[in-house]
């Protein structure tokens, strides 16, 4: 199980919404660039960045520079989402040095547009999942796509997607858990790598997921949930990334 740390940005400071709420946002006072780095340190193989001021369609926030910075700062491939939703976009984004651009709306509304992302970047491409009540979310998740998230996972795979991010909105800062049955019902619908997003609120939870991980193994033809995404319980000290890193591991004391 990969852990993923997590870095929602507005305004170029660290934020967290409340189930994916533009005005139930909660900001902390960390730099982004140097938690980025603390992350980077504490032994993070991967780091998340969501540009949310370009999800919900706010220009110039300060963002962008701030995501330059930090993939230009640390040593760890890094995933950036939020408000890409053209080839031009997405091309910016890798040019700028990130590892993995994430589409969400995009794989909705244009399934042409992603195939020929996938074409031209191959795993560089994630799709990003959002749902509630099991139907996809687009638009920073203010507006229904029209889609079952189980429907749509499958449509990307068919094109060449190699991992999905599934977020379940409802779970999304309440730190109350992930919806395993939802992001297993993904899984076995895309037969690809998904991640989970959402609602990890403790060491507990990171438990369940390698232990949910360790489960699907054996569950022949299907996708893995071999990672997760950690936000708000890091920045609210329910446990630390080291900690979580060695549950991750099987090392926890």
């Amino acid at each position: 199980m990969i852990i993923i740390p997590a870095i929602d940005l507005r305004g170029g400071r660290c934020v967290r919404l409340v189930q994916g709420r533009a005005n139930d946002a909660t900001v902390y006072d960390a730099d982004p660039v140097e938690t980025a780095r603390d992350f980077a340190a504490s032994g993070a193989e991967l780091l998340h960045i969501v540009d949310l001021d370009a999800a919900f369609g706010v220009a110039d926030s300060g963002n962008a520079a701030v995501i330059e910075r930090i993939v230009g700062e640390v040593q760890i491939p890094v995933e950036v989402g939020g408000g890409m939703r053209s080839i031009e976009a997405v091309r910016r984004m890798i040019e700028r040095g990130a590892s993995y651009a994430i589409v969400g709306t995009l794989a909705v509304r244009e399934p042409e547009t992603l195939a020929k992302l996938v074409a031209e970047f191959g795993a560089k491409i994630v799709v990003g999942i959002d749902a509630r009540d099991g139907q996809v979310m687009t638009h920073g998740w203010e507006t229904g796509g029209g889609i079952a998230a189980t429907e749509l996972a499958a449509r990307v795979a068919r094109v060449g997607v190699e991992r999905i991010i599934y977020t379940d909105v409802a779970c999304d800062g309440m730190l109350a858990g992930v919806n395993l049955e939802q992001t297993a019902s993904v899984a076995r619908a895309a037969r690809v790598r998904v991640t989970a997003s959402g609602g990890t609120g403790s060491l507990a939870d990171v438990k369940r997921l390698v232990e949910f991980e360790l489960m699907m193994r054996g569950d022949v033809g299907v996708g893995r949930v071999d990672s997760v995404i950690v936000g708000k319980a890091l920045y609210e000290n329910r446990f630390t990334l080291a900690e979580a890193l060695a549950v991750a591991k099987g090392e926890e004391k």
